[in-house]
């Protein structure tokens, strides 16, 4: 019976995660050649290419995504296993920072099983938009910021996933097309920018009707027919819709990256940081 490399399947998933070879060899701390002979081997166990060549890089195919899905869920599986049975007992306080709409959305699938796991470790979440989070005078106040981030500097994020923006709206609402009415967090804000943006190169009008930067406000005022807003679609709330539009132009993407510079607790930073990887991918 042939048994696939748990390693092996581990560099497959870092290599699409982390978009290229050599990036996934810095995250696992290996060379780029020993990452691609480890994907070598794998296409050599199962008997399927899963990249093809597209000019210089390397994309993933088909049988590439179902493997990689798959894999995915091993993992998850083994380091479940591995967390139930392990002996060290991590302590600590850690100080997470995120913005609302994250908090929302990726927290409370976190949260539980992570003290489960981790009772001694205490957790401190603060919300507040990805600018603020990152400003050099604030970020040394975290352990682990998730944020979005346009222009990131030093310490450089590990970048989680590249989630599509949207426009949305509460179910029916009818936009109106000649004076675009938004709902938005307070200057700084990345999805207020990247709506002025869009708005203004597609030559539409447009106005701010309401500001809030808690994403329970912006929720209330969008229900309540105030506007339409954008959001990553990862944290869409259920209450609301993705509002397509013929006129609303294109957001593109947006990087949500993780930022971990814990020195008090390096080990617990290190789980809370697999438990976020885990549920956003």
């Amino acid at each position: 019976m042939k048994q696939l490399s748990l390693d092996n399947l581990r560099a497959l998933v870092a290599v699409v995660d982390m978009g290229g070879y050599a990036k996934a060899g810095e995250y696992l701390g290996r060379s780029q050649p020993a990452i691609s002979l480890q994907i070598k081997r794998l296409e050599e166990q199962i008997g399927r290419r899963l990249f093809h060549r597209q000019g210089q890089k390397k994309q993933i195919n088909a049988d590439g995504l179902l493997l990689y899905r798959r894999a995915r869920q091993m993992l998850n599986l083994n380091d479940d296993i591995l967390r139930e049975f392990e002996q060290s007992q991590l302590t600590g306080q850690l100080r997470l920072g995120l913005p609302s709409e994250f908090a929302t959305r990726v927290l409370p699938s976190i949260i539980g099983d992570f003290s489960k796991a981790y009772p001694d470790v205490t957790l401190e979440v603060s919300c507040d938009l990805s600018k603020s989070l990152l400003r050099k005078d604030q970020r040394k106040e975290y352990d682990l910021i998730l944020a979005l981030d346009d222009e990131p500097g030093d310490p450089r994020p590990e970048t989680l996933l590249q989630d599509e923006l949207i426009w949305v709206a509460r179910a029916g609402y009818q936009l109106n097309a000649d004076n675009i009415a938004l709902v938005a967090a307070p200057q700084g804000c990345i999805y207020r920018q990247r709506a002025r943006h869009s708005l203004q190169q597609a030559g539409l009008r447009w106005r701010v009707s309401y500001t809030n930067a808690d994403i329970g406000g912006i929720t209330a005022a969008l229900k309540e027919g105030l506007g339409i807003t954008v959001l990553a679609k990862s944290t869409l709330p259920d209450e609301l819709i993705e509002l397509r539009h013929p006129a609303l132009p294109n957001l593109g993407k947006v990087g949500i990256n993780l930022f971990i510079q814990s020195e008090q607790h390096p080990q617990a930073s290190s789980k809370l940081a697999e438990f976020i990887r885990a549920r956003l991918a």
